[in-house]
């Protein structure tokens, strides 16, 4: 037992390291989405605003295809989805923040791990589809990053104004009563861009101070759709604050029965994700890259490179002396017959593979199979050495058995010697 002590305590403490490392990594789920997406669990995440809907009793799902087919669909919500086409019309607007606050005042969208390589922007089919369903009388929830303009804000009429990065955390209230802040008395956001609205827009948040709107609702055709300039307010860590979570409940409910769809395709989350982009979302590529290298270096290992190495003196003298014991215990012994049927039976067994016949099948099936395979010139050969074999009775003729038995093994393969190879080594038959 106290020999087996470390080995114990070594054992310990690799289940305990693999046992923390599981539980980190479950704290941290969620934290391989992208910023605002549903799945994200980490403070810049909009998870809570999900289950936040599905537990107060909305209907809510996940929607991972792109926006080119509508049709049936309920009140969309796209939360950071950069669009194509987007650019900022004055660049001064970017020099407003005179102290970097975290994230907000970025125009792109912070992006995680791979997601920057594969997170799709609304392109420009899409834009058109979705300003199609709303003014068909779909509804939309919106909210942009950034304070550039974009196609969709464009059809809109809505321009975005960068917000005073360097202002603290904004206490917005609703203008007029509507049912989209309905049980709203205040919500604390930082903003990013305040609305310029065209005349037919209902305002929804406004900054009282400062008298800008931050939300309002923007009819399009027979549609609408709800435009939401801080897009903090909709992460993981803004809902406990003041009444955010009340509002989000009210506003979903006041743009339509549902089921309210969550686009999470443009989030980097496809309905066409294989396997290995899976993995690489998680991180298991790194796990999958270092088993390859093991098994390479493994294979690497066992290969030798160069001239075969003579065994070892000990192997060799030892091998010698065994074959030299069993020759003499059957010389004084006179076993003739006995050692043709071991010659005999190994020869058949390995036949046999190459006939497609089980190991223990017998000496004429197996010939039989030959044949059959189109390989006479073995089957002949078996035949002989089995016929051979039942009349030795001298060491001389056992000796010849064995040769012929080699020469046969010999024409296994092609690159074995030639067919009148065998046949001059072969004499006739009495």
């Amino acid at each position: 037992m106290r020999d087996r002590f470390p080995l114990l305590v070594v054992g310990g403490l690799l289940v305990t390291a693999v046992m923390g490392s599981w539980l980190v990594r479950g704290a941290a789920r969620g934290g391989f989405a992208d910023t605002l997406s549903t799945w994200r669990a980490q403070p810049d995440g909009a998870r809570g605003l999900y289950l936040l809907a599905e537990e107060s009793g909305l209907p809510v799902t996940r929607r991972t295809a792109d926006l080119q087919i509508l049709q049936g669909t309920g009140p969309l919500v796209l939360l950071a989805v950069e669009v194509e086409g987007a650019m900022e019309e004055d660049p001064d607007q970017t020099a407003l923040a005179s102290e970097k606050d975290s994230q907000q005042e970025d125009e792109d969208v912070p992006r995680h791990g791979f997601n920057r390589l594969h997170v799709p922007p609304l392109s420009d089919t899409e834009t058109e589809k979705l300003l199609d369903h709303v003014r068909a009388g779909g509804n939309l929830l919106y909210v942009p990053w950034g304070s550039r303009e974009n196609p969709l804000l464009d059809k809109l009429g809505v321009k975005l104004i960068k917000a005073d990065t360097s202002l603290p955390m904004r206490t917005l209230v609703a203008p007029l009563s509507s049912p989209y802040t309905l049980g709203v008395e205040r919500v604390e956001a930082k903003v990013q861009a305040y609305l310029e609205l065209p005349m037919d827009a209902v305002p929804v948040l406004k900054d009282e101070p400062l008298g800008m709107m931050v939300a309002a609702v923007v009819p399009y055709g027979v549609g609408k759709v709800l435009v939401v300039g801080a897009p903090e307010l909709a992460m993981n860590e803004a809902l406990g604050r003041a009444d955010n979570a009340r509002f989000w409940l009210s506003a979903l409910s006041a743009l339509g029965p549902g089921p309210f769809e969550f686009d999470e395709h443009h989030h980097g989350f496809t309905n066409e994700r294989s396997v290995v982009d899976f993995a690489r979302r998680y991180g298991l590529h790194f796990a999958v890259a270092q088993l390859l290298l093991g098994l390479c270096l493994w294979a690497v290992a066992l290969k030798r490179f160069g001239q075969p190495r003579p065994p070892p003196e000990s192997t060799r003298v030892g091998a010698t002396d065994a074959l030299f014991a069993m020759s003499r215990l059957y010389r004084e012994g006179r076993h003739y017959g006995f050692a043709a049927g071991l010659i005999t039976r190994g020869l058949t067994q390995e036949l046999a593979l190459h006939a497609g016949l089980p190991a223990h099948a017998p000496a004429q099936q197996v010939a039989e199979g030959l044949a059959a395979r189109g390989r006479e010139d073995l089957a002949n050969g078996l035949r002989a050495v089995v016929r051979n074999a039942e009349a030795i009775s001298a060491e001389k003729e056992l000796q010849q058995l064995a040769t012929r038995a080699a020469t046969l093994r010999q024409r296994i393969h092609p690159s074995g010697p030639p067919a009148r190879a065998l046949a001059a080594s072969t004499p006739e038959e009495p």
